[in-house]
């Protein structure tokens, strides 16, 4: 979960009771994702988050704008946290460490994605567009740095990084452990693009 201070705000400013709400209705739509999908009961997420239905109509008038919120908001805070890691002095370990926050989101996020992409309305194209160009450019710079230290094979683009934590992701997401085992098979990859592999080849 993202936390306060990496949560996207929405478009007109709220009282405070109505912006605690907001938040609230943001949590519990992100926890029933991760348990039952992208079509998670709007009553269930109404009454975890501790409001009626009534309000949660009000913030978000149809299922695709709290699933809009809910995405923005993941990937608001996978580059907040990219951001912080790049001042980590190990740039290799930095992201190794953002790549497996990726993934475990991807992992929670159980259609999310998928839902919103193949929604036939515009305006989810374009959030797809700027949603992918958020974690590519954050992920890039972390990428960069990495091989500037020579952590990272050259040949490695962050294309090529998260298509493999999609990838991993979709394998993961139905799993009981699909976490753990997110986890495991990403280990595996990243044992890939380390410059010791090069060398090792062409020994």
């Amino acid at each position: 979960m993202p936390s306060d201070s990496h949560r996207t705000s929405p478009a007109r400013p709220m009282r405070a009771d109505a912006r605690r709400n907001y938040d609230r209705i943001l949590a519990a739509a992100a926890e029933a994702i991760a348990e039952d999908g992208a079509d998670a009961s709007l009553e269930e997420i109404a009454r975890r988050a501790g409001v009626g239905s009534a309000t949660l109509h009000r913030h978000f008038p149809a299922r695709q704008q709290l699933l809009e919120a809910v995405f923005r908001d993941r990937v608001e805070a996978l580059r907040a946290t990219a951001a912080d890691l790049a001042t980590d002095p190990d740039p290799g370990r930095a992201l190794e460490t953002w790549l497996r926050t990726v993934t475990r989101h991807a992992v929670s996020n159980r259609g999310l994605a998928a839902s919103l992409m193949h929604s036939p309305q515009d305006s989810d194209s374009a959030l797809g567009v700027s949603c992918r160009t958020m974690i590519t450019n954050a992920g890039a710079d972390l990428l960069a740095r990495a091989r500037r230290a020579n952590a990272v094979r050259s040949d490695v683009s962050i294309t090529d990084l998260l298509q493999l934590v999609n990838a991993i992701s979709l394998v993961a997401e139905g799993e009981a452990d699909g976490a753990a085992q997110a986890d495991r098979l990403l280990s595996l990859a990243l044992a890939g693009i380390h410059p010791v592999q090069e060398a090792a080849k062409d020994a």
